[in-house]
């Protein structure tokens, strides 16, 4: 997946710094993150820090801090009041959070298809974000 590589298990998950991860709004957005996703554990993520969170084997990773969608007429899932805009990626799905500025990014391997349904966990945390007035239609 964009932005992860991962090695064994015990290893931490190599993770890409957003540039607006040290943003305020993301250490807000970083509080909220699940201490769980679907029953998997969170990992250790190089670099550290509150902009990137990992849970289980492979790797569910969030990002806070990439540029938000603009205007769109591309697919917008609504999941617990927060939208989504999803990306079909070759080893699982990519959600980038709709509405939200700056934007949280959650990359699903498709080992837990239906990769959405992950999705409610990261609410929260995207609730966090500034809104910038955009919704799913």
């Amino acid at each position: 997946m964009a932005a992860v590589a991962l090695s064994a298990c015990s290893s931490a998950v190599e993770v890409a710094v957003p540039a607006a991860g040290s943003s305020p709004a993301c250490e807000a957005a970083a509080r909220a993150w699940p201490d769980e996703v679907s029953g998997m554990p969170r990992r250790d993520t190089a670099p550290g820090g509150p902009a990137v969170a990992a849970w289980g084997d492979p790797a569910v990773v969030a990002r806070c801090g990439v540029a938000s969608p603009g205007p769109t007429d591309t697919e917008c899932l609504e999941v617990d009041g927060v939208g989504w805009i999803p990306e079909r990626l070759s080893d699982g799905t990519r959600f980038t959070s709709f509405g939200h500025e700056p934007a949280l990014e959650v990359l699903v391997p498709r080992e837990y298809a239906p990769e959405g349904l992950l999705l409610p966990a990261f609410a929260p945390a995207a609730s966090a974000l500034p809104g910038n007035g955009l919704r799913c239609r």
